[in-house]
């Protein structure tokens, strides 16, 4: 007898986390953690990253409604000179951050965290791009902090949005920078013993639906 694949929980409220995980076949449900990321620190950006999402799992993951769930957390910083950077906190900061990162590299770290709440498990890395900055004039960074976009995304930034113009380019994941990586998501699933077609919303509409 086939087993059936156990649930995805996904603990971030971010909408383009959830929009990829859609698009890449699976339907996750949403549980926001409620964690106070200020509350959280680590020495560098990436463990920072790996930090919160790991809190964001484990605080998800010990709710009895998620009982046998695959349980995904991810958070993203943004590391500049070994700094990590979040959402601003208002448009004064967001601004200065962007007449900063202009015509610079940052690298944009995201945690990674699945629990398995079936056996415990856990499976965690962070995902590193590096993304080159454009040089958008002031007109165009007072322009883009009036939209209020980024101060919702960590970094001021997002790769899918209308800060998009002003990337010159990445190496590396695009999806990473986006909000989740999903080759590194296959990694860490195969790590707990799970295949990623298998947890494929529809494995038959998704296989109909291959090219050629």
């Amino acid at each position: 007898m086939t087993v059936p694949a156990p649930r995805l929980v996904l603990a971030s409220a971010s909408p383009a986390r959830l929009r990829l995980l859609r698009e890449a076949g699976f339907a996750p449900e949403v549980i926001v953690s409620g964690v106070d990321e200020d509350a959280l620190s680590a020495p560098t950006p990436a463990e920072l990253a790996l930090v919160l999402a790991e809190a964001k799992a484990a605080v998800v993951a010990a709710r009895p409604e998620v009982t046998g769930a695959l349980v995904i957390g991810c958070d993203s910083v943004l590391d500049m000179d070994g700094e990590a950077l979040g959402k601003p906190a208002d448009p004064e900061e967001a601004t200065a951050r962007w007449k900063a990162m202009r015509g610079r590299e940052g690298v944009l770290r995201t945690g990674h965290c699945v629990t398995d709440t079936t056996t415990g498990r856990i499976a965690s890395a962070t995902a590193s791009t590096t993304v080159r900055f454009g040089e958008p004039s002031d007109d165009e960074v007072a322009a883009y902090v009036a939209t209020g976009e980024p101060l919702q995304v960590a970094g001021s930034f997002t790769l899918n949005g209308l800060s998009g113009p002003f990337i010159d380019g990445i190496d590396g994941d695009h999806g990473n920078v986006i909000g989740i990586s999903l080759p590194l998501l296959r990694t860490l699933l195969a790590e707990l013993g799970y295949s990623i077609t298998d947890l494929w919303a529809d494995r038959a509409a998704a296989t109909a639906s291959r090219p050629g």
